[in-house]
């Protein structure tokens, strides 16, 4: 590695050569993730999920300034129900239910001490209500069979762990939710081949004396409008968010009227929902009866308001230092949530809100994510590009520049750039600083994180642009992406990389398969074969791709022409996959396939599995190593640096490197 000093003090070295301070250890060893914040009269809980502990999901209690975990080692808080879970825990002052990872089961933790109510191998559940009146639970329940996966909504006995069954019929449940008397419950219900976003049911009942639902009724949703977060306000009036007028908003439910009608509190290019990706999220919480506070998104930019609930609803924007919220809860003008910003890695905060004069005042940190302390000035900071893609549509991204206070290139170098393909494919990017960006932008590298065409938060009609054709509208607008940093002067055309994992690992392997516009990339548990996730795949994304692509068999060989398995022999850059073993939503074999068929062709190709991981890591070795190696891999094949200074770590596989 040759240096040369500046008169600005800064070494000049290569891109994508620089040292860093921000190492994969320090990342594994420093980082975890939070969720599911919760909030009771005296606690506030959520979920901590700690690479160093192999992924371990921990309740943690913050109540009078302290933080405990309230999760003994070995459970671990997860839920299994969609293979994505969420919902994983109900809390309340005096007792905890929570869902054991390894059993799939309910415990309950009273007292200090953890008891196991149900036991029963068939069964996940997620998505708890709690019915102190007749002391049941109400969850999601999915129950395995052999090869038959049924859902329906159940009530369990916290004695005995007995199930009484409440609704079923429906491919799929969400949402059960109990008034604040326990006389009526709501939930969410849809049907193959939709995904919750693209429409459900939203769903209300009385609960008699004997806890029997009554008068069942359809009050909003149908198969093309898509209902998020139904919840009860404290004085027990129905809200939820729906996307009937082309963008999620906020709605609340005319419970008074002879007819079922809803009142539209929000309005304008806003996006106030989310995905339903996972159970329990939330993106808005009620403060009292008169007002309650949510997060929207528009024009790429995020915005967290209060909304009063008077006869003429008012939105107040609040001015933040943040730009990510995630996971909102409030109780007694004390608002949870997480938040980030291009400055401050995820991180639980507790705020109280001035009511009168809506505004957040007293912010705390309750816990952060990354404890990696460096100045800002080693931060690369996301600036939001919006560009046409060859269709003449607008399509956004962030823009991440190399950075690193110590290092520069020679002044007519451009960097190599990674384009990032967000998963999902119904899912978006964040802005939040993250140090796993940080890690190769310290090192000179330039991201570009695509929020391809079928992306959320810019409405329907920009999210139904994937309709049929995921597998080319993705990537035709990550190779724009690209050749559109190429063109302003942001990357070196020889040099330019496409990463993904899930279904951005698809779009990865779609882009080097059928586009010629990168020279290299990286498939973390990406799809490479279509058919068999139509047919093999766990149940809630089982019809995923009759919109994506088309019904399955009818549309088989557009399945078969768009994997890019079938058209290895097109692909002829150097790629590296990293997947899990135990992965259930893309077997491992399809990863083995690609790796067979372009070792025999000659491509330079590198593979590493995973013991013990699934969809998506969660051990800090496996974070260190595929990070290392990814870091490498690029390194070696593109001459960043002499090859006796790259060593790779771990079991890995490589062919004609």
């Amino acid at each position: 590695m040759t240096e040369q000093r500046t008169n600005n003090s800064k070494k000049t070295v290569h891109f994508g050569n620089w040292p860093s301070p921000i190492s994969a250890e320090l990342i594994a060893g420093d980082s975890i993730s939070i969720d599911e914040a919760r909030q009771t009269k005296h606690s506030i809980y959520y979920i901590e999920r700690r690479p160093t502990e192999n992924g371990r999901c921990v309740i943690v209690q913050r109540s009078n300034n302290k933080t405990v975990d309230i999760l003994p080692a070995p459970y671990s808080a997860r839920s299994r129900v969609h293979e994505y879970g969420g919902g994983s825990f109900y809390a309340d002052d005096n007792l905890i239910f929570f869902i054991n990872d390894s059993d799939q089961d309910i415990y309950l933790i009273e007292n200090a001490q953890v008891t196991r109510i149900t036991e029963n191998k068939k069964m996940r559940y997620a998505d708890f209500s709690y019915d102190k009146h007749h002391k049941r639970l109400i969850s999601i329940c999915e129950v395995h069979d052999k090869n038959n996966v049924t859902n329906s909504i159940v009530s369990i006995d916290v004695a005995d762990g007995s199930h009484t069954t409440l609704v079923e019929g429906n491919d799929f449940y969400a949402s059960p939710r109990l008034n604040s008397s326990a006389t009526q419950l709501c939930w969410q219900t849809w049907n193959h081949p939709n995904m919750p976003w693209d429409g459900n049911q939203l769903w209300l009942a009385n609960i008699d004396n004997n806890a029997i639902l009554t008068q069942q009724k359809h009050i909003a949703g149908d198969n093309n409008t898509s209902i998020f977060q139904p919840q009860w306000s404290p004085d027990d009036i129905l809200y939820y968010i729906s996307d009937k007028t082309g963008w999620w908003h906020l709605y609340r439910h005319d419970h008074s009227s002879t007819i079922d009608k809803a009142e539209q509190l929000t309005d304008g290019d806003k996006e106030f929902g989310l995905p339903q990706w996972v159970f329990a999220q939330s993106s808005y919480a009620f403060i009292s009866d008169a007002q309650l506070i949510c997060c929207y998104q528009k024009n790429s930019i995020k915005t967290l308001a209060t909304l009063s609930l008077s006869n003429r609803p008012k939105l107040t924007d609040l001015t933040s230092a943040w730009q990510e919220f995630d996971s909102i809860t409030a109780k007694n003008n004390k608002v949870c949530f997480i938040a980030s910003s291009s400055q401050s890695f995820p991180q639980l905060m507790s705020v109280t809100l001035d009511t009168e004069n809506p505004s957040l005042k007293q912010a705390s940190v309750i816990k952060t994510t990354c404890k990696i302390s460096l100045p800002a000035v080693n931060y690369s900071q996301a600036e939001t590009i919006k560009f046409k893609n060859r269709h003449d549509k607008p399509v956004f991204a962030n823009y991440y520049a190399p950075t690193n206070p110590d290092y520069q290139a020679k002044q007519n170098e451009k960097p190599p750039l990674i384009v990032i393909s967000h998963g999902g494919p119904t899912g978006q990017t964040s802005t939040g600083l993250d140090p796993k960006k940080q890690f190769w932008t310290s090192r000179g590298f330039a991201l570009l994180d695509v929020n391809y065409s079928g992306s959320t938060g810019y409405g329907k009609e920009y999210r139904e642009r994937l309709t049929g054709r995921w597998g080319i509208l993705d990537v035709e607008d990550c190779c724009d992406a690209a050749l559109q940093a190429v063109a302003t002067g942001l990357a070196d055309k020889d040099q330019l990389i496409i990463r993904g994992s899930s279904a951005g690992g698809y779009t990865v392997l779609s882009a080097l398969t059928f586009q010629k516009v990168f020279s290299a990339g990286a498939s973390y548990y990406g799809i490479s074969e279509l058919t068999s996730l139509a047919s093999d795949t766990h149940k809630f994304e089982s019809r995923y791709l009759d919109k994506l692509i088309g019904p399955y068999p009818e549309a088989k060989a557009l399945y078969e022409q768009r994997s890019p398995i079938n058209s290895a022999d097109q692909l002829d850059c150097p790629v590296i996959f990293f997947q899990g073993i135990e992965d259930k939503v893309v077997p491992k074999e399809q990863a083995e396939e690609m790796f067979h068929l372009l070792s025999k062709k000659g491509v330079a190709v590198a593979a590493q599995y995973y013991a013990g991981e699934q969809h998506g890591f969660r051990k800090a070795t496996t974070i260190i190593e595929s990070l290392e190696n990814e870091l490498n891999f690029y390194r070696l094949i593109f001459n960043l640096c002499p090859a006796e200074e790259i060593t790779f770590s771990g079991d890995i596989q490589m062919n004609n490197i």
